[in-house]
């Protein structure tokens, strides 16, 4: 199986797929494999790798799957990330898919830690986002307080093209994992 191994192994394997059958894959996981991934997968992911060399405000989508107990069309999303244009050490980034219009877009800044690369829910761009991005709100308003506010993600490096991440509300882990393939 392609997630069975090392995790050069497994990177081996994905980035030799074609870029569908790599998504098709990575998006098709459960919560079980999601888990097993982010154990083998390796914390050196750095902000570059999430949106290379690109100008500030250049849009980087990544599709995602998430174990989140709902039903299987909000499960699959994309994260979205750029680089503010004030050339701080951090991403931008939101939430697009099925339950944006009824939670909101869920904004988050992403920093560089040792144990991966951090998405951090409690803070929200501050200065300009990719032009056609949704209207910047913080995550204590509306329905996304819920599933946002006090949340940080941690993400992981697979292969290339593949990051697997974990959620936490404050430091506590929820066994609630994602994946996302970059386009």
């Amino acid at each position: 199986m392609v997630l069975d191994g090392p995790i050069a192994d497994i990177a081996a394997r994905l980035d030799a797929m074609a870029p569908d059958a790599r998504r098709t894959l990575v998006t098709s996981l459960d919560r079980a494999a999601q888990r097993e991934l982010y154990g083998k997968a390796d914390p050196g992911i750095d902000l570059d790798w999430l949106v290379g060399d690109g100008p500030p405000l250049t849009e980087v989508v990544y599709d995602g799957r998430n174990t989140l107990p709902v039903l299987p069309p909000f499960r699959r999303f994309q994260k979205r990330f750029c680089r503010p244009d004030n050339g701080s050490d951090r991403l931008y980034g939101y939430n697009e898919g099925a339950s944006r219009r009824l939670l909101g877009p869920g904004y988050f800044v992403a920093t560089a830690a040792d144990s991966g690369v951090v998405i951090d829910y409690a803070a929200v761009p501050d200065g300009p986002v990719v032009p056609g991005w949704p209207r910047v709100v913080p995550n204590s308003q509306g329905l996304q307080r819920f599933v946002f506010l006090g949340t940080r993600d941690l993400l992981r490096r697979v292969c290339v093209h593949v990051c697997v991440g974990a959620a936490y509300k404050g430091d506590r882990p929820l066994d609630h994992y994602f994946v996302l393939c970059r386009r």
